[in-house]
């Protein structure tokens, strides 16, 4: 168990220092794990409506941090340039993403195809039941990748290294308020770039 944790400790570390310079990310973010704490809990109330939320609200702000905000250049924090913190992340890295919100996307177009989804769905009727479909789909493509990464990095690493990384990204929500509270606060004092992200 101590291994578990000292793992987790690492990968969120290493997440937070690599990919968190940016005040309008670590912002972003803070909005992002809000709107994941909403889902977690509309889950066990409306798992479509959770996912709904959890993609249009949570991901999207979070993934618009990353791919427009979060600097690309040489990382003189960490003295590391942005191709070997993309080798070496143990998640999703931005070229993953790509893929995964590129299927994010366009899984609402099978429903034009099969409304039934090969008989998984009832047929749409109107607009709020579409919506209700697409969020289905979209919490099936978020397990999915969820999974898939897990299994990646089981075959690629260890299946711990999976276990933590999955561990790791459900509670991020809540790590991500203890971390990000404060950087609105400091975005309205003009600060767009954390001077240096210290461990807490």
């Amino acid at each position: 168990m101590n291994t578990f944790i000292q793992t987790l400790e690492a990968q969120r570390w290493d997440d937070h220092r690599y990919y968190h310079h940016s005040r309008i990310n670590q912002s972003l973010h803070l909005l992002s794990a809000m709107g994941f704490l909403v889902a977690y809990a509309l889950l066990f109330k409306d798992p479509a409506l959770a996912a709904l939320v959890a993609w249009l609200v949570s991901m999207v702000s979070r993934q618009a941090g990353h791919f427009f905000f979060e600097p690309k250049g040489y990382d003189h924090i960490n003295q590391a340039t942005h191709e070997h913190k993309e080798a070496i992340k143990v998640g999703y890295n931005l070229q993953r993403k790509v893929v995964l919100m590129a299927i994010w996307a366009g899984s609402p177009l099978l429903l034009v195809w099969q409304p039934e989804l090969f008989g998984l769905l009832d047929a749409h009727s109107n607009w709020q039941a579409l919506a209700r479909n697409v969020g289905w789909m979209w919490l099936w493509v978020g397990v999915g990748g969820l999974l898939f990464r897990v299994v990646q990095l089981w075959a690629q690493q260890d299946l711990m290294t999976g276990l933590v990384w999955a561990t790791k990204i459900l509670t991020d929500p809540f790590h991500d308020i203890k971390l990000y509270h404060r950087a609105p606060i400091h975005l309205l004092r003009g600060e767009l770039m954390d001077p240096g992200p210290h461990k807490s």
